[in-house]
């Protein structure tokens, strides 16, 4: 089915490049409008930005905010450059107000101001501009139904009916006293099997979850995934509601904080998860990789500094430097699996910033576990080569102690990190890798100072 679907969208691609090379814009149109909304959004995103601009004021202005709405930050950034500022206050207008402020956002503050003139629903929109992008008043929207105490159910459901179709759907319906404080909810559920005369305030839920405008969106994210919610009002610092969040905004926040957390623990900078691959420059890619591999090359130099320090046993026993990579790499990978784990606990708040302790005990006796299981195999292993009792030895504890070593490092240094308020995500698993390296390699000649008689 994803195969038809893509040949579908392919298909219409050509047709609509045929035809505006054909300067024969209405046709282009007729050939998006035939598609599914999705399907006009991929269509669109494929075309170059100059024909996005030529198409874009000739679509019908609820077609045009739909495909607009759907685009990558970068997508609607460089589409509002094309357009006219009423074109654009006209697209707008069709958008729910979260995502046209969005779009807002991104242009020059005097454009901002002449867009916002043209508008008919810029009173929706304003509030939203003086909220940062990643906070809980950035996330939500201010078009919603609300109900008072005093209204009954069949009162509620008549306002539902009358309340305009195309805005957020209503699982919840939020309750407000005169001056607009959160007081209630009630889910659409409870107002279809209420008596009709019923007040709101019999079958309201006075308990409601609520954030601050200021809340980070990745804590708002986890409160919703916590509690199942499907919507989550946001209230200022008198509890009178500003908005509310719905759970399609927040599946948006949860693959763009997922898509960075997975970007630092390669050591990427996450600005290259923002646009789409194919639409990542090359320069854009070198520069958001560069930093952390020059880091890592620096701290790489630690390795090297560790086996000038032994280079009298290494030179007695050149067979030590046959198992290195075979230490370090389990190390590494070792140090790697504690970091993805724990920074995950992190993430979902399994693991709290004074659970220090109880982590480093666990990953003591996991290390402990699998650095015996590795220990084995290597010894065995060494063996099996004819290296010798001595040596297979110190390999096989070499590995206990190193991957003991590394699994303490990986928990320890995320908790640390979340302590002293800096993104586990940072600490990424090149950097414990390096630095297992280092210290390995003197782990592994020290055990052999101790147990090879040569040395």
């Amino acid at each position: 089915m994803a195969e038809l679907t893509r040949d579908k969208i392919d298909i219409a691609l050509q047709r609509v490049r045929e035809a505006l090379d054909r300067n024969s814009v209405q046709d282009a149109i007729t050939i998006l409008e035939q598609l599914k909304q999705d399907e006009q959004v991929e269509v669109f995103d494929e075309l170059d930005v100059e024909d996005q601009a030529e198409l874009l004021p000739r679509l019908h202005p609820e077609t045009a905010a739909e495909i607009v709405a759907e685009l990558d930050s970068e997508g609607q950034a460089n589409i509002a450059e094309r357009v006219d500022d009423r074109t654009l206050s006209r697209i707008l207008d069709e958008m729910e107000p979260d995502d046209a402020a969005d779009v807002i956002g991104e242009l020059p503050k005097e454009r901002q101001q002449r867009v916002l003139a043209n508008m008919e629903e810029a009173d929706d929109v304003r509030p939203l501009l003086i909220h940062p992008d990643e906070s809980a008043g950035g996330l939500m929207t201010t078009s919603f139904l609300t109900l008072r105490p005093g209204m009954t159910a069949q009162e509620a459901i008549d306002a539902l009916r009358e309340w305009n179709p195309d805005d957020e759907m209503p699982y919840y319906l939020f309750v407000v006293d005169r001056e607009r404080r959160l007081v209630g909810v009630v889910s659409l559920r409870q107002l279809l099997v209420a008596s009709p005369m019923r007040l709101i305030g019999e079958i309201m839920d006075p308990d409601v979850i609520s954030v601050p405008a200021g809340t980070d969106q990745e804590e708002v994210a986890n409160l919703m995934k916590k509690y199942d919610l499907l919507a989550l009002p946001v209230v200022d610092a008198q509890n009178r509601l500003l908005g509310i969040i719905t759970v399609d905004d927040v599946v948006d926040v949860i693959e763009e904080e997922t898509t960075e957390d997975v970007y630092r623990l390669g050591a990427v900078e996450p600005v290259i998860g923002r646009q789409p691959y194919f639409k990542t420059s090359i320069l854009q890619v070198v520069r958001s990789r560069i930093g952390w591999l020059v880091l890592l090359l620096l701290a790489e130099t630690l390795t090297g500094s560790a086996l000038r320090a032994f280079e009298e046993e290494l030179a007695t026993v050149v067979a030590l430097t046959f198992f290195i990579p075979l230490l370090i790499d389990a190390g590494g990978n070792t140090g790697s699996q504690t970091v993805s784990m724990i920074i995950r606990g992190l993430v979902l708040r399994e693991i709290k910033p004074n659970d220090t302790l109880r982590v480093l005990g666990r990953e003591l006796v996991a290390g402990l576990l699998l650095g015996a299981s590795l220990g084995a195999i290597a010894f065995l292993r060494a063996e099996l080569w004819g290296s010798g009792f001595y040596l297979s030895l110190v390999v096989g504890l070499s590995l206990l102690v190193i991957c003991t070593w590394s699994n303490l490092i990986g928990s320890l240094i995320p908790m640390l990190a979340q302590r002293f308020r800096i993104d586990p995500a940072v600490v990424s698993a090149p950097l414990i890798t390096t630095l297992v390296d280092a210290t390995g390699i003197v782990i592994y000649l020290n055990i052999a100072r101790l147990l090879i008689p040569e040395l």
